[in-house]
């Protein structure tokens, strides 16, 4: 699956999807807890199929960003994932993943990394525009996703119906590398 195909979902669809990808990434940036201001994110680099996405914060001089991978599933193109990695105010990396609403939030998250579980986390929050679950990166998750193919992430829509969303791992080491 690569990043959200124009071809394969209608032009209200993308228009929805921009609109829902851009307050994403202005959610995730600022901790995900400051309101959304209007503010410009600018694509810095393109890593494969990462975007390194970044945004000055009012009354800042540097800019906050991120790693940014928007993608939908190929059986539900109603139901899309935003993928961001960026460094905390803590200095560790974490991983946020948004996804729309309607989801089943208590199953949280899953996450497999080619044909290897890898763990669920739960949904964090949820914004006028989805719900995002957030994981502080560990070394050996960070080698995991720098070794695999494609990470799949699962949400439920009920407690029999998951659907797996696959996000591309090409150029991943080398965008992880440009957050330093």
């Amino acid at each position: 699956m690569k990043p959200i195909e124009r071809s394969r979902i209608g032009a209200l669809t993308m228009c929805s999807a921009r609109i829902v990808t851009t307050a994403l990434a202005l959610v995730a940036m600022s901790g995900g807890s400051a309101p959304i201001q209007a503010q410009e994110t600018k694509v810095k680099s393109q890593h494969g199929d990462w975007q390194k996405v970044c945004k000055t914060p009012p009354g800042s001089k540097n800019d906050i960003c991120a790693l940014v991978q928007d993608v939908t599933s190929e059986s539900n193109p109603n139901v899309g994932l935003s993928v961001h990695f960026q460094n905390s105010p803590s200095g560790n990396k974490v991983l946020r993943v948004f996804a729309p609403l309607g989801i089943l939030l208590p199953p949280g998250l899953g996450l497999q990394i080619d044909d290897r579980k890898v763990g669920h986390a739960p949904f964090v929050r949820c914004h006028v525009v989805g719900c995002f679950a957030q994981v502080t990166l560990t070394s050996d998750l960070v080698k995991k996703f720098q070794a695999g193919k494609t990470a799949w992430f699962i949400v439920f829509q009920t407690k029999e119906a998951g659907i797996g969303i696959p996000v591309s791992l090409d150029g991943f080491t080398e965008a992880l590398a440009s957050l330093e």
